[in-house]
């Protein structure tokens, strides 16, 4: 359960990815060894953990949230259903997203808190939500997103400064003034003792499709593939300690000078496994109308990374972040797979190798 303190330990008998550890406080002082410790996992395998990012209290009450949404009959979850027509906001129900080519079923459910309509309500933006979320969504969800959005806008103005970006940049393309993908997920996976296939992984491999994902995990399940390596290791849930990462949106902008790595949800390893694995992410995506493609007329540092680049046409896209992400969200739904074509429009990545 979300409000549980003594989990099972994570096993010491599983392979593991160490991650740099950045301290958010040294980040916001601009303590430039932190700086250069942050740009180092933003460079290298895009994720890193974060502590003293302030968000404790707020991802509790975020889990209880989530809880009593999940609590609530399957039929009245279901009235806030995604849908099939590439919509990311509202109810996940399991075995609605495929997780490979061959149209595997995943085992999660989740709900997905658009930004806009958190910041906007009352007035629906896109969707309304469960009685659950709605009841929480003054003094919890808001609460929670403004706080992630400051934090994860922070980050991305120290690395657009290391980019050569100006000052603004990366928050003007991701200005509260416009509609976004920008959400808050409370995921449930259910307990697995005794783990899975690899076929059946809980949520198939992916880049994540935003800018910055700003995670909070009680137990472990996420799994990383490092460059180089054909082998998934776990990342070790640390308490208080945040896992963040960055997503393609960011590969993007900088030329693939930052990273958006590969990573998966599998069940829960060793004794952990009996329990419900919970965790919870702030997605910021980019505004809608925000073109994806290289930002080389801000700086020299990108535009030699691109002109360098073995596959360039991902840098130049036409495509909108709303387009990109839609497609995404669409071609990864279960009623809408038709063959490893459908597949890998879902991936958004197709530019990429390893992302075969």
């Amino acid at each position: 359960m979300p409000g549980l303190t003594n989990y099972p330990p994570f096993p010491d008998n599983v392979p593991t990815h160490p991650l740099l550890v950045v301290d958010y406080e040294l980040l916001k002082a601009g303590d430039e060894e932190e700086i250069n410790t942050f740009w180092t996992a933003a460079t290298t395998l895009g994720f890193w953990y974060m502590k003293n990012h302030g968000a404790d209290e707020l991802v509790s009450e975020m889990f209880d949230m989530g809880e009593e949404t999940m609590d609530l009959p399957f039929e009245e979850k279901m009235k806030f259903e995604q849908g099939d027509d590439g919509m990311s906001f509202g109810y996940k129900a399991p075995g609605a997203n495929a997780t490979d080519e061959t149209g595997a079923r995943d085992t999660v459910e989740f709900i997905n808190i658009s930004q806009d309509d958190a910041l906007a309500f009352p007035t629906p933006v896109h969707r309304t939500y469960p009685s659950t979320a709605t009841a929480r969504m003054e003094h919890t969800i808001r609460p929670f997103i403004q706080h992630s959005v400051a934090v994860n806008r922070t980050l991305m103005e120290i690395l657009g400064k290391r980019l050569g970006f100006r000052e603004g940049t990366l928050a003007q393309l991701h200005g509260l003034d416009e509609t976004s993908g920008s959400e808050a997920r409370c995921i449930r996976n259910p307990p697995r003792p005794g783990g899975i296939s690899e076929e059946k992984a809980a949520l198939g491999a992916h880049t994540d499709f935003g800018s910055m994902t700003f995670l909070h995990n009680r137990l472990g399940g996420l799994q990383v593939m490092p460059p180089g390596s054909d082998r998934w290791q776990y990342i070790k849930p640390i308490p208080g300690h945040a896992v963040c990462n960055l997503g393609d949106a960011m590969y993007i902008f900088s030329g693939g000078i930052l990273k958006s790595n590969f990573h998966r949800v599998v069940p829960a390893p060793g004794a952990q496994a009996v329990l419900p694995r919970w965790s919870l992410a702030m997605f910021t995506r980019p505004g809608d109308s925000v073109v994806l493609r290289a930002l080389t007329e801000e700086s020299s540092m990108v535009a030699d990374a691109v002109a360098s680049a073995p596959e360039r046409s991902i840098f130049g896209s036409d495509q909108t972040s709303k387009e990109w992400f839609a497609r995404r969200i669409k071609y990864q739904r279960t009623k809408n797979q038709k063959g490893p074509q459908t597949w890998r429009q879902s991936r958004g990545t197709e530019h990429r190798p390893d992302a075969a």
